[in-house]
């Protein structure tokens, strides 16, 4: 497996089955699209976010197009050219599927960017510098020029370590709140009872974007679609939008099973399931806010 990661032979990646219209989503809604693995772009009540920003053929060590590490079976949805400008970006951890420095570098080093804690090096070095570093229970509230949006991380089970021995790196999931409504962004995660703690009738999470790939022979880093499923219902999400699969191949199972199995755990309450392949638009359905 990992021979096949590093010495992939395949030509271009395939095209992604959708194409989003950012531009077509309104600012009254929570609109957005996973873009491939862990990148989604979200239009927030008008406030543009955009999380794990990924648009390389391969990550890993190197400078492309030398780069070693697993290569994209699905080009971008999008790519950066073709985005709106990001109000913010947020990065769950320093792993290179998730934080792609070659990625950040094709937005303005003035963007807003919150990642975990002691990350931020691998920012400033790249030229940005409004940069909100937070550990788990942490808060930061983000002036845009589209309006503040407040963003809180809170626990997962995985790790931050960027190579080998830089272990002392944080790793995050995001609750992202403004105007009474909340998304959540797992980034990545294993099993593990933290969401339930993020429960909170008062408030629900009206959306919870959930990894659900890259689980075999890794369950002890990665949620399989059924545990994640469940710790986005342990959570109180409303909605849930799967991300961290059709994208790279990280893992033994097939790279059509996590789909496949999300759409079974949801067989149930198909209306919680807002979109699975990448590139699909999702609509949040907004409860009446506080």
């Amino acid at each position: 497996m990992i021979r096949q990661m590093i010495f992939d032979g395949r030509g271009k990646p395939l095209p992604p089955a959708h194409r989003p219209v950012p531009a077509m989503w309104r600012d009254d809604a929570i609109t957005g699209s996973v873009l491939g693995h862990s990148t989604v772009l979200l239009n927030f009540l008008g406030v543009r976010v955009l999380t794990d920003p990924v648009f390389s053929r391969r990550v890993g060590l190197g400078v492309p197009p030398f780069v070693l590490g697993p290569k994209r079976y699905h080009a971008p949805a999008l790519g950066p050219r073709e985005l709106p400008k990001p109000d913010m970006i947020v990065l769950s951890h320093a792993h290179f599927d998730h934080f792609d420095v070659w990625s950040l570098r094709k937005f303005d080093r003035r963007t807003p960017v919150v990642t975990a804690r002691a990350t931020a090096d691998l920012l400033r070095c790249h030229g940005f510098h409004q940069i909100y570093e937070l550990d788990w229970g942490q808060a930061a509230t983000v002036e845009t020029r589209h309006g503040p949006i407040t963003v809180t991380a809170f626990e997962v089970a995985h790790w931050g370590a960027r190579m080998m021995r830089d272990d002392h790196r944080g790793y995050n999931g995001y609750l992202l709140t403004r105007g009474g409504h909340t998304v959540g962004f797992a980034g990545d995660t294993a099993w593990t009872p933290a969401f339930a703690r993020l429960n909170d009738p008062a408030r629900p999470i009206d959306l919870m974007l959930m990894p659900i790939g890259a689980y075999d022979p890794w369950i002890r880093a990665h949620c399989n679609p059924e545990q994640a499923a469940e710790m986005a219902r342990q959570a109180g999400a409303r909605t849930f939008v799967p991300i961290h699969h059709e994208t790279f191949k990280l893992s033994a199972e097939a790279m059509d099973e996590p789909a496949a199995r999300v759409r079974r755990a949801f067989a149930a309450e198909p209306h919680r399931l807002l979109a699975v392949s990448v590139g699909e638009t999702f609509r949040v359905p907004l409860r009446k806010a506080d």
